[in-house]
């Protein structure tokens, strides 16, 4: 098995939003999140061989370094198609062999079925935006449908809601750490070139 630093370095040349829309809450996320949530659900047995699917895959991160861990198939769910022509264009950087599926959707209605095991990994939209409060709730909902086990990445201080949020699903948290997720000056209400937010990742096992 390849290094998380390794991995990390390969999807350095993933690129980002082109044209972010604060509404849909697009921060790219980092390389280094990604393989560590990658490299994490690998030690788990939950990639290799399996179908993995990314809801809201934005440019691709997560779904392509899924693809770089030996999967079956990954799935990429993401209902910007400008975010979308991005992710195509990072898959040709990457260069990973799995098969890759880019599907223009709402994530929270996947029009997807499918028979075999399957992984999420997702980068939901955290809520942070007015109007869009426990937005990350329908990508869970999506998880716990299509899912026997997820890796999600929330705002800190999300472990209450997860858990609760989980139990009431027939799921289980069965990992939980927390995470930096740098973020780059992209919207005019960004007063800072960057900074790190506190971000949390769950490992939810769906029965």
């Amino acid at each position: 098995m390849a290094s998380k630093r390794s991995l990390a370095a390969k999807l350095g040349v993933v690129t980002g939003f082109e044209n972010p829309q604060a509404s849909l809450e697009q921060y790219p996320t980092p390389p280094e999140l990604a393989a560590h949530v990658i490299h994490l659900a690998d030690l788990h047995g939950d990639i290799d061989g399996r179908t993995v699917i990314d809801l809201g895959t934005g440019t691709g991160m997560l779904a392509l370094a899924a693809a770089l861990r030996g999967p079956a198939r990954v799935f990429g769910g993401e209902i910007d198609r400008a975010a979308l022509a991005t992710a195509t264009e990072n898959e040709r950087r990457v260069a990973a062999s799995a098969p890759m599926h880019w599907i223009q959707a709402d994530a929270t209605r996947l029009p997807l079925s499918v028979p075999d095991p399957v992984t999420v990994v997702m980068n939901p939209p955290f809520g942070a935006q007015d109007g869009h409060r426990n937005a990350d709730r329908g990508f869970l909902l999506t998880a716990s449908r299509v899912a026997d086990v997820s890796y999600s990445v929330h705002n800190a201080g999300s472990q209450e809601f997860v858990e609760a949020f989980a139990d009431d699903e027939g799921g289980e948290v069965t990992h939980a750490f927390a995470a930096d997720f740098a973020i780059d000056a992209q919207f005019d209400h960004h007063t800072e070139a960057s900074r790190e937010i506190d971000a949390e990742v769950y490992r939810i096992v769906w029965s």
